[in-house]
């Protein structure tokens, strides 16, 4: 299997974006419907296939959002975090997702956005990777997606300083949801593409793939909870 070598923070990396228009896309016909903003916080890989997008969706209240995606085969919906005007939710994906592809084509997408049912999606192409490689194939399987810029920048430093992300996790995680996302993060459960399952994490750990499930799914919402100003709903859920 083919390994890739964390990109140094001084290395250059090429950012690509896209503008998309099909309302085949929930986040983009969610967003036509209903005059709000869906924007991607976070994608992690899921069983059999899926995917969990978390979205934080605003300007649009969560029962509607729950309705609007009801209907669709593919998609299913959990409100993670309440605001006053919108949520952050967790759509379980199964099926065709752009961002999804281009995960799958090597790259990082970094923010993906629907508005006035307009599509967005910024991705970054780490060195090692051919970005018009990672183009080309992208707009053969989605041709109404249009390149709207492809430039090259410096290497994306974290979202949180080392020392405050530890205290998030301290203060808002178990310890064992701790034990469990860290096992899972270095068995390569977050990587593209995945290196380990999470039935293969549960076994190293000695315990059932419904409890591994049960602890990263709750570690990965109170993260998110945190992120999105939501650390009130994280403290309160210890499983």
């Amino acid at each position: 299997m083919e390994e890739h070598t964390p990109a140094d923070s001084s290395e250059r990396v090429w950012e690509v974006e896209f503008h998309l228009h099909d309302s085949g896309y929930p986040f983009v016909a969610a967003s036509a419907e209903t005059d709000s903003r869906f924007e991607l916080a976070e994608m992690v890989p899921r069983a059999d296939g899926e995917y969990a997008e978390f979205f934080d969706v605003t300007g649009v209240s969560p029962e509607r959002v729950a309705a609007l995606v009801a209907d669709r085969d593919t998609v299913d919906a959990t409100l993670v975090t309440e605001y006053e005007d919108g949520g952050l939710f967790e759509f379980v994906v199964s099926g065709r997702c752009p961002a999804v592809e281009l995960g799958e084509l090597g790259a990082l997408p970094r923010e993906v956005e629907g508005v006035d049912g307009r599509g967005r999606i910024v991705a970054e192409i780490p060195p090692g990777r051919d970005p018009s490689v990672v183009v080309e194939s992208f707009l053969a399987e989605n041709p109404d997606a249009e390149l709207a810029a492809k430039r090259e920048k410096d290497g994306v430093n974290p979202l949180f300083a080392d020392s405050s992300f530890r205290q998030v996790l301290r203060t808002h995680l178990t310890e064992r949801q701790r034990e469990v996302l860290r096992a899972a993060f270095e068995a390569g459960y977050y990587d593209w593409p995945r290196e380990s399952t999470g039935s293969e994490v549960a076994s190293e750990l000695g315990i059932t793939s419904a409890t591994f499930s049960e602890h990263v799914h709750a570690a990965e919402r109170k993260l998110l909870s945190v992120l999105f100003g939501g650390a009130e709903t994280a403290d309160g859920d210890d499983s």
